[in-house]
Formats: structure tokens, C-alpha cells, sequence
């Protein structure tokens, strides 16, 4: 009898839902080219994003099975057992979404045509994402065997953006399926041209492409995506399936992979393309003709899928843009009414609404900083350094903008307890897990979010800064125990800072929670200097300060309230 595998469903109720109209925008990604980096690393990010996503981080060890076994598939959202594969006979350690070749994985949701779904496959995004690191040595690789699962098993899902990258290059891939019970799926991947950065976040980004020339392959010459020259490789059946829809008539020239199969609208750009425009306005001083594409008012003036930054990025650059809130901007949430007392720069669901008796309907912003992140990174890849030890997921649980990117080696081979699969999940608190912890603490700086932010950020920037500079003395300790001992000694190494480090987080977060509610409670704001909270002569706290309202907010409560709460005569 066969030896069965079951590859295990990690998350229950996922990232992302099918259909132009019954889509929930969610997930982030940034790509950022060698060129495009202060380092020369290549660094994509992910922030996945679901109202009932637990935060934790995956690890499956390498390992070697015997021939004839097979790979149960789950689909990864809910569960679902869709059917069996067959497993190679060797598989890399993946930690999170990057295995111990740099190989890094990301995605976003936009489902597309929900004509093209076909339930029948057997391969769902998730799934497609975790055997590929499993089995990829390079992106290029990675992109080969992706297209390869779909062909041989079927397209479960609907339509995904995926970001790709390994030390040296980064690839933007879309797919979508064919329909019922027809196998496989159409997709174009690109290399993002390096020195360049790219974004997608739940819409479809890849228009025109080129078919022809040495650049360009299709599907039907999979095995020539090694070739260098090669930076599109698409579906041999692209054009095709849009033709036998009736979506498509003219030459491949015209032919838009996004125009065609994920149609733009004003959620498409409000709620999607907004978050690439918040990386590209950052990095560029040419963004502000496509403000009134991102905002809705026109959809014709797309941006590109890919723009040269006007300087390079460093890796807390990156991280610092999976926390934007559209600050600066006209769509910044923390200027409003929506805003509350306290400048909160999130509106809780749903996207849209409407007030009764006006016909119109109204949205609240998305932006990339979101409340209902399980797990974010930014995913690392330096090409000076061996695979395992030059692959860095800085990762974090919750909020982007509230947590702490951790680094974790990609060559590590444990994960820190805080962190594992089974430390509580969306229903089970857990006072020793990280995602709890960072939950605590960005739920209750949400009730004064102005006066507490800063304590949160604060502690946030001195803990990332000082990672960035210490990974670099990791780095010199675990090639010099490779020189002396053996990779299996230097993978130790690094798994042992990474477990100690993600510990570490956790426990200052723990701190910090602490902190915050000692200092924050009952309205008031008590005292401190270093952390350290100041007391009077007799050991008490120190007189607490009452900050109030802003002048904005008091002038909107006596607009609303008239003058029921005017003072009459002398106010006693």
C-alpha cells in the first residue's frame, strides 16, 4: 500500500473570496528588485489579511519519501479534502512562506470571473504556494512547478496574484482557472526589470505583455524558463480562453491579461490599487496623475505594473509601507470624523454603507495597514550569502502597523514556542502565544490611538533597528562556523538566535501591554520618564495628566449636540 501524506490545513476561512462582486479586498504585496535595494537583496512582502486569520508560523521540515507515496491536498482556506498528488521524493524545510533556498512565496486575492472557477481541481492557491516551496530551488523553478500543478491537477481556486522572488530575481505571476471541469489554468508571469518595484494587492496588474521575441515563452516551451533572457512566460491558452468566452477579440498585441480577466472597478482601485499606489507615491515624484484613477473618479489612467524608485530601498523602508494608512494624503483616515477623539486611522467593516433615506452609498478606506492581519512579512533574499543562512522572514502577527518584524532564518529549523502552529488560534487565548500578545496591545492602543501609537511605535523602531544591525554579527558568526564546522553547526546557530529572538519579541511585547495599561487606565495619563513612572513625595503616583479632547473634535460635539451640554450661569 501506498505510504499517504496529508498536507495539513493551516488556516480555517481564508484570505480571500471569488467573484467581481462578492470579493473581500485583503492582502498586500511590495516587490522590491536587487537593484531597487539599498543591500542588493531582493525583498517581497505579504501581509495576509482576514477577519478570522490566527497569526502564527508555519514550518514543515525537509525531508526525504519513499517512491509511490502520495500527497493528501487540503484546501488550505477551509479544510476540504480536494484529492491526491503525488509527492517528490525529496522536499526543502519551508519556514512560513520561505524555504531554505531564499525561495519566498506571497499572494493576493482577486478573483476575477467566477465563471472560471472550477471545482473540480484539485490544487487551491494555498496549497499551490506550500508544496511549491517545498519543491522550488529558485523562482524560476518555482514558477515551473506552479504551472506544472495547475496543468497536471487542476485550478481549484479563483483568481491570484502571486509574488515571487529568490536572491537574485523577483517575478509577478496571475493566474486564474478555466471553468468547470476544465483542467489547468491560464497566467503570465513577469520578472520585475531590476533596479524597478512593483505591488499588487487584489487586483489584477498585468495588462499587455509581450508574446514574441527571445524574451517570451509560453507554456507550451515550460522547460525553457531557465534561460536567462526569459522574463514573461504565459499560458499557452491565454488568448484562447478569452476568445471562447467572447472577452476577447483583436490581436495578441491588445491582449490585456487584467482588462480581460478581472476587469477594473471602482473597489478594483479604491480598495486595491490604492495600497500599490501608497508604496509607489513614497518612492516616486510622479504618482500624483494617478490619484484620481486610485480614488475611483478614473479608471482608465491605470498606473504601470512596475516603476523605477527615485532612490533605494532598505529593509525597515519596506516594512514602514506595509504600516501606511494613506497618512498625507486626502484619504487619510485620521483626519475625519470617522477619525473618533482620538485619530483613529481604521473604519471598521463593512467597506461600503449606506444612511436611510439617501440613495447614494459611501465606503470607508482600505488601507495596507489593516486591524485584521493574522501574519505579515517581508521576506529577504541575499545572493552573497548560502541559501539558509541569506534568506530572512522578518515576520510579525496582527496589525502590521502595531507589530514587530522578527528575524527568522530561512535555514532555521524550529520555531520559536510563541510562535508555532497550536499556541491558540481565533478562538483560544493564550497568554504565551505572540499573535495574543500583539493583539492586546493594538486593540487597546486603538481606544486612544494619538497618545498611545507613540509608546507602540517607539519600542517598535528600537527593536527593528537594532535587529537590522545584528543580523549582520549573526551573519559573520554563522559563515565562520560553516568555515570551521558544517552547514548542519551554522543552521543551528541561526535557529537558535531566531528562536531566541522571536521569545525575546514576545516577551517585551508582554511588557509593553503592561505598560500601556498602567499608564493609560481610566483616561488618564500618568507620568513617566523612561519607562519609569514618577511618583510624588509619598510614593504615590505623581499627579496624572487629563489631555482631554482635540479643539477639532470638541467643535463636532457642539454641532451635533446644539446646546444641550452649554454651561448655564457660572457653571457650579
Amino acid at each position: 500500500m501506498m505510504k499517504r501524506l496529508k498536507f495539513i490545513s493551516l488556516i480555517l476561512i481564508g484570505l480571500g473570496f471569488t467573484g467581481l462582486n462578492n470579493q473581500v479586498f485583503s492582502c498586500t504585496n511590495y516587490l522590491i528588485t536587487k537593484g531597487a535595494s539599498v543591500t542588493g537583496s531582493t525583498m517581497i512582502t505579504y501581509a495576509a489579511d482576514s477577519h478570522v486569520l490566527y497569526g502564527e508560523l508555519y514550518f514543515w521540515p525537509a525531508a526525504d519519501y519513499p517512491a509511490g507515496t502520495m500527497l493528501d491536498v487540503y484546501e488550505w482556506d477551509t479544510g476540504k479534502f480536494l484529492g491526491q498528488i503525488p509527492q517528490v521524493a525529496h522536499t526543502f524545510s519551508v519556514v512560513g512562506n520561505m524555504n531554505e533556498n531564499s525561495v519566498a512565496i506571497g499572494e493576493t486575492t482577486y478573483g476575477g470571473r467566477s465563471e472560471l472557477i472550477d471545482t473540480t481541481g484539485i490544487i487551491d492557491y494555498g496549497s499551490l504556494i506550500y508544496i511549491t516551496l517545498q519543491r522550488a530551488e529558485n523562482a524560476r523553478h518555482a514558477i515551473k512547478i506552479m504551472a506544472e500543478l495547475m496543468n497536471n491537477y487542476g485550478y481549484y481556486s479563483s483568481g491570484e496574484s502571486f509574488s515571487i522572488s529568490d536572491p537574485n530575481e523577483v517575478w509577478i505571476m496571475e493566474v486564474i482557472g478555466k471553468g468547470p471541469d476544465n483542467k489547468g489554468a491560464v497566467w503570465v508571469a513577469r520578472m520585475i526589470p531590476d533596479g524597478y518595484i512593483s505591488g499588487h494587492a487584489n487586483q489584477a496588474r498585468i495588462q499587455t505583455f509581450p508574446m514574441t521575441g527571445k524574451t517570451s515563452i509560453s507554456s507550451k516551451n515550460l522547460d525553457k524558463i531557465f534561460n536567462p533572457e526569459v522574463t514573461t512566460v504565459y499560458a499557452k491558452d491565454v488568448i484562447d480562453v478569452a476568445k471562447q468566452h467572447g472577452w476577447f477579440e483583436g490581436n495578441a498585441a491588445d491582449f490585456s491579461f487584467s482588462d480581460v480577466y478581472a476587469p477594473i472597478s471602482f473597489g478594483g482601485a479604491r480598495f486595491c490599487d490604492i495600497r500599490v499606489w501608497s508604496l509607489f507615491k513614497d518612492f516616486s515624484d510622479d504618482m500624483d496623475q494617478y490619484f484620481d484613477y486610485v480614488s475611483g473618479h478614473d479608471l482608465e489612467n491605470r498606473m504601470p505594473l512596475w516603476i523605477k524608485p527615485n532612490r533605494k530601498l532598505s529593509n525597515l523602508d519596506v516594512m514602514d509601507a506595509m504600516r501606511d494608512h494613506l497618512e498625507g494624503t486626502p484619504l487619510d483616515m485620521s483626519k475625519d470624523v470617522g477619525a473618533g477623539p482620538f485619530g483613529l486611522p481604521y473604519r471598521f467593516r463593512p467597506l461600503t454603507w449606506s444612511v436611510e433615506g439617501d440613495e447614494n452609498s459611501y465606503c470607508n478606506e482600505r488601507a495596507t495597514a489593516t486591524q485584521q492581519t493574522g501574519f505579515s512579512f517581508v521576506a529577504e533574499s541575499r545572493s552573497w550569502l548560502p541559501n539558509p543562512i541569506g534568506g530572512i522572514l522578518w515576520f510579525g502577527v496582527d496589525d502590521a502597523s502595531a507589530t514587530v518584524y522578527a528575524p527568522f532564518y530561512c535555514g532555521m529549523n524550529e520555531v520559536p514556542s510563541a510562535y508555532k502552529v497550536g499556541n491558540g488560534d481565533m478562538l483560544t487565548y493564550s497568554s504565551t502565544s505572540a499573535f495574543w500578545t500583539f493583539s492586546f496591545v493594538s486593540n487597546f492602543s486603538y481606544l486612544r490611538y494619538n497618545l498611545m501609537m507613540p509608546d507602540v511605535k517607539a519600542l517598535q523602531s528600537k527593536m527593528e533597528s537594532a535587529f537590522t544591525k545584528e543580523v549582520l554579527d549573526v551573519d559573520k558568526k554563522a559563515m565562520s562556523i560553516l568555515e570551521k564546522a558544517s552547514m548542519e553547526d551554522a543552521r543551528n546557530y541561526i535557529t537558535a538566535y531566531s528562536v531566541n529572538t522571536g521569545e525575546n519579541v514576545v516577551a517585551e511585547w508582554q511588557k509593553l501591554g503592561q505598560f500601556l495599561l498602567v499608564k493609560y487606565l481610566d483616561g488618564n495619563v500618568k507620568k513617566e520618564k523612561d519607562g519609569v513612572f514618577l511618583r510624588n513625595a509619598y510614593g504615590n503616583p505623581a499627579n496624572p495628566d487629563f489631555p482631554g479632547y482635540s479643539e477639532e473634535w470638541k467643535s463636532e460635539v457642539i454641532k451635533n449636540t446644539g446646546d444641550k451640554l452649554k454651561v448655564v450661569g457660572d457653571g457650579h
